[in-house]
């Protein structure tokens, strides 16, 4: 009789197993390409977060003035 534990070890390593073997077939991208896809990612990525703070800075200045008026 195996112990629930060993059941799940083996079962792990059964997984681990699968995944090198489909790791293998996996066609991996070039440095160039990896490279350029990464650069994409950062540019956008900075362009988005430049917009948002645009955007969140605006809306700040605008809840202020309004909270402002409010009190006033």
């Amino acid at each position: 009789m195996e112990l629930p534990f060993l059941e799940k070890f083996e079962g792990a390593k059964q997984f681990l197993r699968e995944v090198k073997t489909e790791l293998k077939k996996v066609t991996w991208p070039a440095r160039k390409d990896a490279l350029a896809g990464t650069g994409v990612v950062l540019v956008a990525v900075f362009i988005i977060a430049f917009f948002l703070g645009i955007v969140d800075s605006g809306l700040s200045n605008l809840v202020r003035v309004l909270l402002k008026r409010a009190v006033s």
